[in-house]
């Protein structure tokens, strides 16, 4: 019995893997991934079936917290964005020879037109350097159906199972068919072979034969997934390779169905007899796929047709944003020009115009205060160098504030700051959040611990995960406890409340520390004003119950 339901992709995956069998969800909040976990906490299967769903101090952790329930023999997912796999790599890739013993996703949802990240990258790339399979969803019903066939794949094969979510996939809603009865969780049992899981080098070794021949048979299975197929055409002129969501701008095009054969892709390795079978039947070949060429590079190295292959580094499509319907319309007319009838669906007239507003820290955010305080404490000095970090106080770059030089990934503006005051920048400050702090702070802070670094590490505590919608921050409460355990001089490590009315103490502080000839920590802390917000509403509506 089949019932339906509206859900975004992201909560289709989670619905999944709740109705089969999951035991624990790990993950890092980031954008597009993060109402995946926030869907598994909120379920009443969670509570019902005590299912783990806390957030993890950051990606790494979150993959190996799974790990460690999948050498227990229970079923668990890790979901992350996709910059957030290059924090997990280290245990992600090793996982490929760890294997797994309970099944195991890898959730890694990119970020194409990078709405909020530092890059396009194409997590698919990992999943073939590692070594492990990779599903990636078309729809929203695939992505709920995906989830109980990967966790099958995963412990028939004994690895680990990616798959790869976008954000146009993530962040859409569509009716879903969901199971009614969902499969019971699986019971403690370890791993029959051990020494797999303890990387020395004999192991390894060994283990990484058989890897490689387990990935030959998943190409195998690849052929005959119900994911991947091969639709023929009468138009054998073009053969068209279609992956993941790309394959709905495809039938957009074309809704009374597509001319020339095409074979979708939405399970890898891919499935090479099958696209063997495209380029034997055709002329030239199109590849349209969502983020960078990962099927048109491995096409073009071992499949090439006499150079007719046609995609993104031939420039029939482009190589940065995200595919739309009209970027593939305008590829297949660059190379047949007689369809020039094909047009869209003409869009509905919107009701108003909503003109662009650029980011903008919230008003009444503590972020400001800080930023403020700092600019003019900076006054003083002649080049001044601050270094970023990735959450909402990002935004500070920006006017008015301006008040940024670097940001480049969770926790570079510690490490940052350090490198540069090694090279004798001064005043060289870094600026972080609480849950960045948590995230990945915490060692560069170690090593300017060790060298009593000259630079002034500020952390703006709001209490909170804010730039991804106030989630639980692992370090509340607890700064100031972290930094002097880790080694900060008690004298050394300030703490202020962010308010406009205490500027001139803040800028004050500020002033203090970077003229101590050595490392500073300056806690500024109030609670971000939108979970403030939330927070005062839930106490109100609680008052009123009671």
């Amino acid at each position: 019995m089949k019932t339906k339901n509206l859900l975004l992709g992201d909560e289709a995956l989670a619905l999944g893997a709740l109705h089969a069998g999951l035991s624990g969800a790990y993950a890092y909040p980031g954008t597009p991934s993060t109402e995946i976990l926030e869907f598994v906490q909120s379920h009443p299967i969670t509570k019902e079936r005590n299912i783990h769903s806390h957030w993890s101090s950051n990606e790494k952790t979150a993959m190996e917290e799974a790990l460690g329930m999948s050498f227990a023999g229970k079923r668990s997912m890790v979901s992350m964005k996709h910059v957030g796999l290059n924090v997990a790599a280290d245990p992600f890739v090793n996982s490929a020879m760890t294997g797994a013993n309970g099944g195991i996703l890898v959730i890694s949802a990119d970020d194409p037109s990078m709405h909020s990240s530092q890059n396009e990258q194409d997590s698919r790339y990992y999943a073939a350097f590692a070594f492990i399979p990779c599903l990636e969803p078309s729809n929203q019903q695939e992505a709920y159906d995906m989830a109980r066939y990967g966790f099958v794949l995963s412990e028939k094969y004994g690895i680990p199972v990616m798959v790869r979510l976008v954000t146009r996939l993530s962040h859409s809603r569509a009716v879903v068919e969901v199971d009614s009865e969902y499969l019971p969780q699986n019971n403690i049992h370890f791993p029959k072979f051990g020494p797999q899981w303890v990387l020395m080098p004999a192991n390894s070794k060994r283990r990484y034969v058989e890897l490689l021949k387990d990935y030959d048979k998943l190409q195998q299975v690849s052929e005959t997934s119900p994911f991947n197929s091969y639709r023929d055409g009468n138009d054998k002129s073009i053969g068209i390779i279609v992956s993941g969501i790309a394959a709905n701008y495809l039938d957009e095009l074309f809704p009374n169905g597509c001319p020339f054969p095409v074979v979708k892709v939405s399970q890898y390795p891919l499935p090479v007899e099958m696209i063997s079978s495209l380029v034997a039947d055709t002329d030239s070949l199109l590849i349209i796929e969502e983020g960078q060429p990962f099927i048109e590079q491995r096409i073009r190295g071992e499949l090439d047709k006499n150079g007719i292959v046609y995609g993104k580094l031939s420039g029939q499509l482009p190589r940065t944003g995200e595919l739309t319907p009209d970027a593939v319309r305008e590829a297949l007319l660059t190379l047949r020009p007689e369809l020039s009838e094909l047009r869209l669906p003409e869009p509905k007239a919107a009701s108003q115009i909503v003109m662009p507003r650029p980011p903008a820290l919230c008003q009444g955010c503590s972020h400001r205060d800080v930023y403020s305080a700092l600019n003019d404490a900076l006054k003083e000095y002649k080049e001044p160098k601050v270094f970023g970090d990735i959450g909402c106080y990002t935004l500070g770059y920006l006017s008015p504030f301006n008040a940024i030089d670097t940001c480049l990934d969770m926790g570079a503006s510690v490490t940052m700051a350090k490198g540069a005051a090694d090279a004798g920048v001064f005043p060289s400050i870094g600026i972080i959040g609480d849950s960045t702090f948590t995230h990945s702070g915490m060692t560069g802070l170690l090593d300017a611990i060790n060298e009593n670094t000259n630079m002034v590490l500020i952390i703006s505590d709001n209490l909170t995960t804010g730039m991804t919608g106030g989630q639980d921050s692992q370090g509340t409460g607890k700064l100031e406890d972290i930094c002097m355990g880790l080694g900060a001089s008690p004298e050394h490590v300030r703490t202020i409340d962010a308010l406009p009315k205490l500027h001139e103490d803040i800028k004050q502080l500020f002033l203090d520390e970077i003229n101590y000839p050595g490392l500073s920590v300056v806690i500024v802390r109030r609670e971000c004003i939108q979970t403030a917000r939330r927070h005062a509403a839930a106490k109100a509506k609680q008052a009123k119950k009671d």
